[in-house]
């Protein structure tokens, strides 16, 4: 297979929640490809060390940061026109920063629901909607939004996290009878269990190993191992697939019962 398929250089990216986790896997991916990537988070100490772990081993690396909370509009529209400040064009969004506040559906508080459509959502739409004016002047970008297999399935009292990444799938769907006709794709990544501050914070022992026996391997997946699926989506290796919602589940999904 020809590796520039998935050869980044010369692009730029976006990654929200890039400080860690899944996010930061996926700036070290594309950093690694070539691509010059730009990452957000509320905190500035955990991006100094997150810009240092992506840079590790790539001198030639090109990684920045802003500091942004996206529960706040003005914050989530300042770092779009910072991103479009420092690289002219965002050739890449990924919309990975995300919020989970387990509660049932007879308990839902109004200010937990406003905050998580707000950044698990809205941000999203926010950024997107900023960032694709410069795409379609060029012809070309990519999208990923990060959803869930929480998105596709659901747990008791997860209605609010699993209605927001549900949510995403039917923006992509419609983004990209928007936008493929300037040559830009839409989609969304469905984690499932992969060990990253958010489940191993919420999720009791028991939980945890329920998620892991539910996978065909066994085990629940390293955030480096969705760098992979980014860089397809994010690439010209991709450049076939929009509109799609790619479960990344360690064959979570494939058990029936």
């Amino acid at each position: 297979m020809n590796c520039d398929l998935f050869n980044l250089k010369g692009r730029s990216a976006l990654v929200t929640g890039g400080s860690k986790g899944l996010g930061r896997a996926i700036a070290r991916g594309f950093a690694e490809a070539g691509a010059k990537v730009m990452i957000c988070s509320r905190h500035q100490s955990e991006l100094e060390t997150a810009v240092a772990l992506i840079r590790e081993g790539l001198p030639e690396a090109e990684v920045c940061s802003v500091v942004a909370d996206l529960a706040y509009r003005e914050e989530t529209d300042a770092l779009a026109a910072e991103a479009l400040g420092a690289f002219g064009t965002v050739d890449i969004l990924v919309n990975n920063a995300g919020v989970n506040a387990p509660q049932a559906i007879d308990a839902i508080e109004d200010e937990v629901w406003d905050r998580v459509l707000e950044i698990n959502l809205t941000a999203v739409m926010r950024l997107t909607r900023a960032l694709v004016p410069s795409m379609k002047a060029q012809g070309w970008g990519r999208i990923i939004h990060i959803s869930s297999v929480l998105g596709v399935g659901s747990k008791p009292g997860r209605n609010v996290y699993s209605a927001s990444k549900a949510a995403l799938l039917g923006l992509a769907k419609a983004s990209a009878l928007d936008l493929g006709p300037f040559g830009i794709t839409v989609n969304c990544i469905g984690p499932g269990p992969f060990l990253t501050d958010m489940p191993m914070s919420l999720l009791s022992e028991a939980e945890k190993k329920e998620f892991s026996d539910r996978t065909a391997l066994k085990r629940w997946g390293q955030p480096r191992e969705l760098a992979g699926p980014a860089l397809l989506l994010a690439s010209e290796a991709g450049s076939y697939i929009t509109g799609e919602m790619l479960l990344v589940d360690g064959g979570a999904f494939a058990r029936a019962l």
